[in-house]
């Protein structure tokens, strides 16, 4: 690296995620995968030496308007509407006051204080589009999923993404200097179906932490969650919400017992998780689907876990699920495998690169109970296979890793900055 790329190195990131704050629990609400990888790439951004300023929604009135996450990680709780009762779909109408907002911050500090912007999903996306052309710094954008992406592959009972979302992803695609996608997939979309310039699309995988999420005793873990010590566990872990698909388990843990019926006294179906979007409507679905598969003895409900908690579902787990219809990464794949557990999972998006099939654990072509049940018999009838895949899943997981995911980032942090001064100086000459 130049000692000019090194001066270019942004001293200060502000990093924008309007519609889910870094502060919520991932796992209900629109708290998910984009909270973790805010938090832990905010986390290696400081430890690197460069601070960061969250910028997002406040929804509740008891969070104080600053937040210290980390050393050098700072969350601005800006107030843009109803602290309650607004959903993903309302808050367009507040982009202008959440807009106005994040410049009446900038206003208090001297001229050129943030370095780059970085912002999330296209909500986001919208505001660090203003916040470029005011503060005159590059944009970054990570848009996480696409509306023309979750468009063309919709679970049965799920809602296609409004005009408005399509509309303003591609002013953000069209206006923003990076645009980083999690995948080779995700950035041929880009290119494809928004009419991205390739030179602009960094391609940078999330990571896991691998310091938290590592493999364990599954006994030790079962006994802390209250689970049967000799139970085969098949879990689901994430949004209760018919994008992420958890009604799929549940059909092909039915199929399974219907081929299987001598299963039934040790299979246990764990879900983990809150409702959110569309799940959010029908708080229960899930539950009266179980009744009318005639599994509810077999399924276990849990509330999102955090922390140590997490850890010991995966270590619990024989298998983990990931049945999404759309996945830009599929962080909950990669953190299972962290733990040594092998992951049954949707072959969609970017779980392709978040699992290796047939090493680390098993893909599935579409969504059908017959197809899933194939695929977790396997598992649940050959203990070998389970335990073959189950050594490969930590090596695996081994190769990301947040801190080579926030490398990347700011080196791409560092060419969008050193290009658009190129810009500036050729328009001022």
């Amino acid at each position: 690296m130049t000692s000019t790329t090194l001066r270019m190195r942004p001293r200060r990131v502000a990093v924008f995620s309007l519609h889910t704050s870094p502060l919520e629990q991932p796992g209900t609400g629109d708290a998910g995968g984009m909270n973790v990888y805010v938090v832990r790439t905010a986390a290696q951004l400081a430890e690197l030496g460069t601070e960061v300023e969250i910028f997002t929604r406040a929804t509740s009135s008891e969070v104080p308007p600053v937040t210290e996450l980390f050393p050098g990680v700072t969350v601005r709780n800006l107030v843009a509407g109803p602290f309650e009762g607004l959903d993903k779909n309302d808050l367009p109408a507040q982009l202008c006051t959440f807009a106005s907002a994040v410049l009446r911050v900038e206003a208090h500090h001297d001229p050129g204080y943030y370095d780059v912007v970085h912002s999330h999903y296209w909500l986001s996306g919208q505001v660090g589009w203003l916040a470029r052309e005011r503060w005159g710094v590059p944009l970054v954008h990570t848009a996480h999923t696409l509306a023309k992406v979750k468009n063309a592959a919709l679970a049965a009972d799920d809602d296609p993404e409004p005009n408005v979302r399509v509309v303003g992803e591609q002013q953000v695609v069209s206006d923003a200097d990076r645009l980083v996608a999690n995948t080779g997939a995700e950035a041929g979309q880009l290119v494809d179906l928004y009419g991205a310039d390739p030179a602009e699309v960094s391609t940078i995988p999330p990571g896991v932490d691998l310091n938290r999420f590592t493999p364990g005793d599954q006994e030790t873990a079962r006994d802390a969650l209250g689970l049967p010590r000799e139970a085969l566990v098949l879990a689901f872990v994430g949004r209760i919400q018919p994008l992420k698909g958890p009604e799929v388990l549940l059909r092909s843990a039915a199929e399974l017992l219907r081929r299987y019926p001598e299963l039934r006294s040790r299979l246990l179906v764990l879900v983990v998780g809150g409702p959110s979007g569309n799940g959010t409507e029908r708080p229960e679905a899930l539950h009266r689907l179980a009744e009318e598969l005639g599994i509810t003895e077999v399924v276990r409900f849990l509330p999102p876990q955090s922390g140590d908690a997490l850890v010991e579902v995966y270590r619990a787990a024989d298998v983990v699920t990931v049945p999404s219809y759309n996945e830009s990464f599929g962080l909950v794949a990669l953190e299972a495998q962290a733990c040594g557990t092998p992951v049954v999972a949707a072959a969609v998006g970017g779980l392709p690169v978040a699992v290796a099939d047939g090493v680390s654990g098993l893909l599935v072509s579409g969504h059908d109970a017959a197809g899933w049940a194939d695929a977790l018999g396997t598992l649940t009838l050959r203990p070998e296979r389970r335990r073959r895949l189950a050594a490969a899943t930590t090596a695996h997981a081994t190769s990301f890793s947040w801190k080579h995911t926030t490398e990347a980032l700011l080196d791409t942090y560092t060419q969008a900055k050193m290009a658009f001064n190129a810009r500036f100086r050729e328009v001022s000459a």
